[in-house]
This record gives C-alpha cells, structure tokens and sequence, in this order.
C-alpha cells in the first residue's frame, strides 16, 4: 500500500473542505451528483476516443499501483545477480543452466537463457534492449491517458457550468432561484479542476515514476548479465549495478549481496 497516494489526496481533500467550511461554506453545497455525472462521463469519453480501446482498458488496471503497489525488490534482485556470477566464475556460464528455472522474473529469465546459449554479449545486449524498448513504448502511453483525462476535465467542468447557467438563465424572474443556480453551475467547474489537478495528473506522475523503477531494474538485470558474460569480477559487478538502485544502501564492509555465493 503507498501511503504517500493515500494520505496525499487525503491530506488534498481534507484541506480543501475544511478551508471551505471555515469561510461558512458546506458539504453540501458541493454535492452536485448531476455536475459530477457530466464531468467524469464527459472526460471518459474523450479519453476513450483519443485512446484505443486496449490502452484505456489497461490504464484503468493501472490505476490501481497508484494506491497499491508490489515494489520491485531490486536488493533481492542484485544479490541473485552476483550469485550467478560468482556460480559462473568458478563453474562457467553454462553451469547457470540449472538456475534457469528458479528465475521468476520473465525478462532477467531470457536474458540469461541467451547467455547459456552462448550468444555473444553484444547481441544478447542488442536482442534484450529491443524488447526492453518495446515493452517501454506501450507503458509509457498509460500515464498519456491520465495526463490526457486531466487536460479535459477542467474544459468539460467549464461546459457543465455554461449548462446550469441556461437552466438559470430561465428562472431570472426570481433572484432568488438565480443566485442559488448560479452557485450550482459552478460545481461543475470545481469537480472538473479537482479531478485533473487531484486525481489525474497526479496519478500520471505517479504511474511515470513507478515505470521509470520497474525500467531501471530490468536495465540492472541486462547489465549484470552482460557483465557476467564478459567475465567481470563479481564485486565489481555488484558495485556497478548497485548504480541502478533507487534506493540503495552499500553492503557494510564484510558483507556482501553475493547471497548462496
């Protein structure tokens, strides 16, 4: 669970209300279900007709790593790493064949079964990167689809409140109906700047940082295996893709990621 999403948008809404209420203001002066049905269907549906079906679909999935996310255990990763190093430097790489199948992750997996293989590090680097680049284009347009709902919900909040004000505009006999319409419309425009400056963009950013992460490791992964084939020391391996680390913590001296080493 990211507790920074959660008390972020928390901490947003808490505030926001509260310095409302403070100046006299309500709830329920804000609660429009008719604004918020024309801002979030009219957003939703821009969105759809910008994005093919498959994106939009695949950034609602998304949207939950925003609040709940399963961080990629990079430490975990790197000692694996110098293991298989430390394995091929007394046995060959060959000898990783028997570890093949212990590797969960699908990308560190192939780059490594190329490896056994024999394929020269240079292609192994050229095969990985391509996919690695591919996989890479496509997540990227994920975040696209939030920054995208949070350039239109702001605009489409502006059309629910020219809406309620033509409904007002038939009640101008009675000032009294017209000051009350006119304080309705602009709900509208609240829920539409709310939901792309409190939700959708920063979501976006969220979901770019969360990819950039997962990116780093696999960039991490192909590294490490590169440097296994070109017969570098495990030390120093792991001291080069410790760079990759987000969060990374140097081993104390005496000890070391070369974990079943």
């Amino acid at each position: 669970m990211d507790f920074a999403s959660i008390g972020g948008i928390a901490l947003a809404l808490i505030g926001i209300l509260a310095g409302m209420m403070v100046e006299g203001g309500s709830i329920a002066q804000i609660t429009q279900p008719t604004a918020a049905m024309i801002v979030i269907g009219g957003t939703v549906g821009a969105v759809m007709l910008q994005f093919p079906m498959n994106i939009f679909l695949a950034a609602i999935k998304a949207a939950v790593k925003v609040f709940l996310h399963k961080g990629s255990n990079g430490e975990a990763t790197l000692a694996q790493i110098v293991t298989f190093a430390n394995k091929a430097r007394r046995s060959g790489i060959v000898s990783l064949d028997a570890d093949l199948p212990s590797v969960s992750d699908p990308f560190l997996k192939q780059a490594l079964m190329l490896a056994v293989d024999g394929t020269e590090p240079t292609e192994v680097r050229k095969i990985m990167q391509l996919e690695l680049d591919n996989k890479s284009e496509i997540e990227e347009k994920i975040p696209a689809v939030f920054e995208a709902a949070g350039g239109y919900s702001p605009t489409v909040g502006i059309i629910g409140a020219v809406l309620g004000l033509i409904q007002v505009m038939k009640n101008l006999s009675n000032i009294d109906e017209v000051g009350r319409g006119i304080a309705v419309a602009f709900v509208a425009t609240i829920y539409g700047v709310a939901m792309a400056n409190l939700i959708c963009l920063p979501a976006a950013g969220k979901l770019k940082f969360r990819h950039r992460e997962e990116q780093m490791i696999k960039e991490m992964m192909l590294e490490g295996i590169i440097s296994i084939l070109e017969g570098m020391n495990p030390r120093m391996i792991e001291t080069k893709l410790r760079t990759y680390l987000f969060d990374s913590h140097p081993p104390k001296p005496g000890k070391s990621a070369e974990v079943g080493a």
